[in-house]
């Protein structure tokens, strides 16, 4: 049987509309800058203890004193290049496996309990294991963040192939195309969605397990930072140490969003009207 390529392109591969979200106000400030607000009220009205508190203005002259001496950049860059270099790990194994289980009855019935069985494993729990096994250095910290990641991404991955049109799949076997090709042409762009958002949460996740392993005998990186502020009690270096967090996991989150948003521009979907 003769394969119709654009008819099957059409067929299978969702049409992009134009967008009609508008932009308004960035209401999404509003609550941050309340926060702030409040923060510098509750300092100055002296409604917190100042010596456990600093206020605003101490916590943005500590990360700008720390940005011109190189202490905040030397410390993020090897933050960032541990998150990464776990996250990767964690992704390319969960984007693997979860393709497996996704696209294989046996193999899910074979792993599928196992992984499940593994994800309620409490991070904190494997800590000292891993310091045992690996020791204070780079690779206990790099398995803790690959091992958080990889959950995420595998059950969005095999969401992703378990939730795609039956019909679609029907249209490859009509048109008689090889397992490759089906791949490439209806479960990639089917699963789409999903390992989207496989990749945000588990960007998310290996954020937060990166300070965790940080707080467990590293000697640079954002979290020993915060720690040594603990250590000396440098309220503002605790804060700003958060504030740096939360400020890089925003922006990635919202990197990955905008990325979504791009791929994803063919979709129907509620969000377009909101």
């Amino acid at each position: 049987m003769a394969v119709d390529a654009a008819a099957l392109d059409t067929a299978t591969t969702p049409q992009p509309r134009r967008r009609s979200r508008r932009r308004g106000f960035p209401i999404g400030w509003l609550v941050p800058v309340a926060i702030l607000v409040f923060w510098y009220l509750a300092y100055t009205f002296e409604w917190v203890n100042p010596i456990l508190f600093s206020s605003p203005v101490e916590v943005v002259q500590t990360l700008w004193t720390s940005t011109l001496d190189g202490t905040l950049p030397m410390h993020l860059g090897t933050s960032v290049g541990r998150w990464l270099l776990g996250f990767a790990i964690g992704a390319v194994l969960g984007l693997a496996l979860g393709a497996v289980t996704g696209l294989s009855s046996f193999f899910e019935r074979l792993l599928d309990p196992t992984v499940q069985m593994l994800r309620t494993v409490p991070i904190m729990g494997l800590v000292p294991l891993f310091i045992v096994w690996f020791g204070l250095g780079e690779l206990p910290k790099v398995i803790l963040i690959a091992f958080a990641t990889f959950f995420q991404v595998y059950i969005q991955m095999y969401h992703g192939i378990r939730s795609i049109d039956r019909k679609l799949l029907e249209v490859g076997r009509m048109y008689e195309l090889s397992t490759l090709a089906t791949l490439r042409r209806i479960v990639v762009p089917g699963a789409m969605p999903s390992i989207l958002q496989g990749i945000r949460l588990g960007l998310g996740i290996a954020w937060l397990a990166l300070v965790i392993a940080e707080l467990t005998g590293a000697n640079s990186g954002v979290g020993y930072w915060m720690q040594t502020g603990r250590e000396y009690v440098r309220v503002d270096v605790v804060l700003a140490a958060l504030i740096v967090f939360a400020v890089v996991g925003k922006v990635v989150d919202s990197l990955v969003r905008l990325l979504e948003r791009r791929l994803l521009d063919w979709r129907d979907t509620i969000e377009r009207e909101m």
